[in-house]
């Protein structure tokens, strides 16, 4: 009897064991991230971003509701943070490598920068963007930074932020299903 209940509870220690090291790896490697953006004061955009990994790269699909028609700055920010009014505790742009200010097809760029969205005469943006510079895991995770959406268009160049002006709205980004 003493060696049936040695035995089981070696089972019930090993199943622990091996759930806990699969929800570590789950939790280290997420194969999809998800914002909410919600409007910064006085602003009215709105939306949800989704990130997914890919062999080749970070899968970006948004949609936003509620800009001006036209092209926005929209990029991954340095903090997870949307508490400000003004969403400017979210911080500067992400930039793990201190690389240049750049588009999103540059081979000099910020980690977070991801160019424009284009709002249609509704105020209605949709993108889909494939990024090889994104990551999901490891020190320069997208993971618990912030995405912002800028008033007016990124020109890709200004340092450090594209002159892209006033945040409109700010989403953190967390793991998903």
């Amino acid at each position: 009897m003493k060696g049936i209940i040695t035995i089981l509870l070696t089972c019930v220690l090993v199943a622990c064991a091996v759930a806990q090291h699969d929800m570590q790896k789950m939790a280290s490697s997420p194969a999809k991230a998800i914002a909410i953006v919600y409007p910064a004061k006085d602003k009215t955009v709105k939306g949800m971003i989704t990130f997914t990994q890919t062999e080749k790269g970070v899968k970006v699909v948004a949609h936003l509701e509620g800009l001006t028609p036209g092209k926005h700055g929209f990029h991954v920010h340095e903090f997870g943070d949307c508490s400000a009014p003004d969403a400017t505790s979210a911080g500067g742009h992400f930039n793990p490598t201190q690389m240049t200010h750049g588009g999103p097809t540059d081979a000099t760029r910020h980690s977070g920068d991801l160019g424009n969205i284009v709002a249609d005469d509704k105020g209605v943006a949709d993108l889909e963007w494939l990024d090889p510079v994104m990551q999901l895991t490891g020190p320069q995770s997208i993971i618990g930074r912030a995405v912002i959406v800028h008033a007016k268009e990124d020109d890709l160049k200004t340092q450090p932020t594209g002159n892209a002006g006033a945040r409109e709205a700010c989403g953190v980004i967390g793991v998903a299903k």
